[in-house]
């Protein structure tokens, strides 16, 4: 009888165990579920460099070369790692990118995009929707957007999967180009696992990019002596030299070539580089001669009208694309701006998560500047994501004045150029203290887990192991294979003297205003020693193709 009793015990403590065994099993199951395994990550995106040769019809390769700013689809057949693909959808990619190649007298290194289901409905390559290949203007790393998403990826964003390919075009050389996953349904089916939603690919208008690159052209070409009664302790004005990639020289639109006293005083004493407004005087965050907000890239909530906002709407990814659709996301930014509801409207932790990322990478040619583009909405039920997109000239590679400017970027006030009101997306967040100590927590865990880890200098080292020779052989390329080694040493020592500010402005250390630092410029960790045009930058990302070790950059 006790025999019995004791025997019943250990058979329910046993059905117990079982219970909590299978309830694990279904949560597990149940975790797994949510995160797919795609068969086009080893295919495209393992760890052997990609062979891809892109057989096309003469004829439609000259109407793509001749054209191409149409960015008009033509026929390729696509040979990856051996394997045909025909009739795959190809077009030029880029924005100011392609007007650089475009202007270029012996180059046709153009960046391109891949659509697989383009002539024939619902093919992909292993799952993939569409893949491009970027050709590395304004990179001297090869490095920049490749590390930029390694970084969004270690903090929990979304991100592109990513490699390099070495490319042929008709068996002729071609380049050796970086390889991202586009935003596309099978995006959304492997992080998300489902293809319901919208995407929306943020860009300036193009009308509005045409003003900005004419007007960069002008500048490059008839640049001003300064005046001398400048002040040297101003902000970098010993920096602004005739070719080096700087966007934020002091003249204003239009007022012509030659800037007045007047137009200095916005630069303060700091290296930040980056134009303050003083009492009186309005910038509608609008440095360069362009508005943002007429597009809506700003996100700042101006009317119900769907065209008030063309800069996101008139690049949705998806044809199904309704009004209905769009008024959900008019709807957020009501809310956003308004500073209500924003857990109900915004994935607010992984927004948090990708300003932390995108404020340690210093790329101003996005959000965080006049430019109010280059990153993706994606809206599904009425909540917003941000996903991450074009990090070629992060690392100060645009607009950024001195080095010192890049390293020492606030953390409390990451826009330049900008009022913090006129970017409601990071103003409202970081005004909301739990979410700004969650800012700040992210920020400190790429710092202490990314950076002071040493993982930074491995994934470089690990890099360049993988496609040194290979950019040895880039016949071309816009640079130097000694231009390139050079590079590196300089980009380990700015993403670390980066981490290291970053740190002393959480500690309270460093100032983490651009206003705190403006006023108290001795407490900045200094960039002397480190020329930022060594890593590439916007509109001096090579110029004219130059003799590699191999020859001189050539048409295939």
């Amino acid at each position: 009888m006790i025999e019995s009793r004791y025997l019943n015990k250990v058979v329910a403590i046993l059905m117990v165990l079982a219970l909590v065994l299978s309830a694990m099993l279904v949560l597990l199951a149940g975790l797994g579920a949510t995160s797919k395994v795609m068969a086009y990550e080893s295919k495209l995106f393992g760890e052997e460099v990609v062979i891809l040769d892109i057989q096309v019809d003469e004829a439609d390769w000259q109407s793509l070369l001749d054209d191409p700013s149409a960015k008009t689809y033509i026929p390729a057949d696509l040979t990856i790692n051996g394997e045909t693909y025909e009739a795959v959808g190809m077009r030029t990619k880029g924005n100011s990118s392609l007007t650089q190649v475009e202007q270029m007298q012996d180059s046709n290194r153009y960046s391109l995009h891949f659509k697989f289901n383009k002539y024939q409905k619902g093919r992909t390559y292993y799952g993939l929707d569409s893949f491009c290949i970027n050709n590395m203007l304004g990179d001297t790393t090869y490095m920049k957007d490749y590390l930029a998403y390694e970084i969004m990826d270690y903090i929990g964003v979304p991100s592109p999967l990513r490699n390099y390919a070495k490319v042929t075009v008709n068996g002729e050389d071609y380049g050796f180009f970086m390889v991202l996953e586009r935003y596309e349904k099978s995006f959304l089916d492997r992080v998300y696992s489902t293809s319901g939603g919208q995407l929306y690919n943020v860009k300036i208008q193009m009308g509005h990019r045409e003003d900005f690159m004419d007007q960069k052209m002008d500048q490059d070409q008839a640049l001003p002596d300064l005046p001398p009664d400048l002040p040297e302790e101003w902000a970098g004005a010993e920096d602004f030299q005739p070719g080096q990639g700087d966007e934020n020289r002091p003249s204003m639109p239009g007022q012509g070539n030659q800037p007045s006293r007047g137009q200095y005083e916005g630069f303060r004493p700091g290296g930040q580089g980056q134009m303050q407004e003083r009492p009186g005087q309005n910038h509608s965050g609008d440095q360069m001669g362009m508005t943002a907000s007429r597009g809506g890239g700003d996100l700042v909530y101006t009317d119900d009208k769907i065209e008030s906002y063309s800069s996101i709407f008139d690049n949705a990814e998806f044809k199904k694309n309704s009004d209905q659709d769009k008024r959900r996301v008019i709807t957020a930014l009501k809310n956003l701006n308004e500073g209500t509801d924003l857990e109900t409207y915004f994935d607010v932790d992984g927004i948090l998560r990708y300003l932390a990322a995108h404020t340690v990478l210093v790329n101003l040619d996005s959000y965080s500047s006049s430019m109010a583009q280059n990153y993706y909405l994606y809206e599904k039920d009425g909540k917003i994501s941000i996903l991450p997109w074009d990090y070629g000239l992060s690392f100060g590679g645009f607009q950024s004045n001195s080095a010192q400017s890049v390293i020492n970027f606030p953390i409390s006030t990451p826009v330049s150029g900008v009022t913090m009101e006129s970017r409601p997306l990071i103003n409202q967040l970081l005004e909301v203290e739990e979410y700004q100590e969650s800012y700040h927590e992210y920020l400190n865990e790429i710092v202490e887990g990314y950076f002071n880890s040493g993982q930074f200098e491995a994934s470089i080292d690990q890099l360049n192991q993988k496609i040194g020779g290979y950019v040895k052989q880039d016949s071309s390329a816009f640079i130097t294979y000694s231009q390139y080694e050079a590079s590196l040493p300089v980009l380990k020592e700015l993403g670390l003297l980066r981490a290291a500010s970053i740190e002393g402005q959480l500690a309270g250390s460093i100032p983490s205003t651009t206003e705190g630092q403006s006023a108290n410029p001795d407490a900045l960790i200094s960039g002397q020693g480190i020329d930022l045009t060594i890593l590439g930058s916007f509109m001096n990302g090579g110029g004219q193709p130059v003799r590699s070790s191999q020859g001189e950059g050539r048409r295939p």
